[in-house]
């Protein structure tokens, strides 16, 4: 397994971690297989918007006396009432979901209490007037919740909320076909999108992603927008590639979900490559480098796709962007110009002309 730091505090949080879109479809036999499987390989991370409510139960008696070894996203604001999920932003229904969710979790607090799937000012404003930020709040007063986190998938909203600097973590719905408009969560342009991504980086703020797959719209030639179905495995090493993101959790309904997942860490890099994305994004990505490094190798040892992350870090305003730059073995002022990385770009930059640009930048 390898892990994360989220800046803002300090928890090692597993690069995969546990989505819960599906596992209530599952026995209760089912489910904790997976779940002990999972922690036992080493996630640590899991999201706990799920779509039903045994959900809850099959974690606490999955992790009951291993609590410690877990993080929980809990959403102030997910109900589930009927045994489905439903969403609210009352204070007195949200109040005794959060208690009956503990309950059902045998624990006594949260890791992450998030502010739950606000996508429009009016849902941010219905959070405020009706008490809920309050309660969550002083929830985390008590200790009762650790971090405060939010969950969107608009990046105005979530500009809206990091503003306030409540949020210590966003989770935010990351893959190609949002990234470049298609979906329906596809809110925010491309550029929008990857501002977000690169201010969470800059403050810290570590990302958990939701939707990686776009509901598994992706991974079908026959509904991806690309005409082209792509692997989980490109999918989840677009998202890790992408500023702040701490943590990718794909849904799961038992072991065999989770050892599939697992088999992201023994796949040769090819399986991984998601370059095939350049044969078809649209005009907005063409020219911008998205840190696939399918360029690589550089004759002369550049990380072309590090350096163009910190300079586009450090553009965004990210203090230590400059730091990390210098740390770097090479630097963009080793170029040579020689052109292999221009040839090889799928989404046509001219690598050897932006290094020149990189190197006036940082000095080297």
């Amino acid at each position: 397994m390898e892990y994360r730091i989220n800046k803002k505090t300090g928890d090692s949080i597993s690069v995969i971690g546990l989505g819960t879109s599906y596992i209530a479809e599952s026995s209760e036999k089912e489910a904790v297989e997976a779940l002990h499987l999972a922690h036992a390989n080493g996630i640590n991370f899991a999201d706990l918007a799920t779509a039903g409510a045994k959900t809850f139960g099959y974690y606490g008696k999955a992790f009951e006396g291993l609590r410690e070894e877990m993080l929980y996203q809990v959403h102030f604001g997910a109900n589930y009432e009927t045994g489905e999920y439903g969403w609210t932003t009352r204070l007195d229904k949200v109040k005794n979901q959060v208690e009956w969710m503990l309950r059902e979790l045998k624990t006594d607090y949260v890791d992450y209490g998030f502010i739950h799937c606000l996508d429009g000012a009016s849902d941010w404003e219905d959070y405020q007037k009706n008490g809920v930020l309050e309660y969550l709040l002083d929830m985390k007063a008590q200790g009762v919740v650790r971090h405060i986190g939010l969950s969107t998938h608009t990046p105005s909203l979530a500009e809206t909320v990091l503003d306030v600097e409540v949020a210590e973590q966003l989770m935010f719905s990351i893959n190609p076909g949002y990234d470049y408009r298609h979906g329906e969560y596809a809110k925010g342009s491309t550029d929008e999108r990857m501002r977000l991504y690169r201010r969470c980086e800059a403050e810290g703020i570590g990302i958990s992603v939701m939707k990686p797959f776009s509901g598994g719209q992706l991974l079908d030639g026959r509904t991806s927008p690309f005409g082209k179905a792509l692997t989980r495995y490109q999918c989840i090493q677009y998202a890790l590639d992408k500023p702040g993101v701490v943590t990718v959790l794909p849904g799961i309904r038992n072991a065999e979900d989770v050892k599939e997942l697992l088999g992201f860490f023994d796949a040769p890099r090819g399986e991984r490559d998601y370059s095939v994305l350049g044969t078809f994004t649209p005009k907005d990505a063409v020219g911008s480098c998205v840190y696939c490094n399918h360029c690589h190798p550089c004759p002369v040892g550049l990380n072309i796709g590090l350096i163009n992350k910190y300079y586009d870090l450090s553009m965004a305003g990210d203090t230590m962007a400059a730091g990390h730059y210098e740390k770097l073995e090479k630097h963009a002022g080793d170029c040579i110009g020689c052109g292999h990385c221009d040839r090889r770009c799928p989404f046509q930059v001219r690598q050897s002309e932006k290094m020149k640009k990189i190197a006036e930048h940082f000095g080297r």
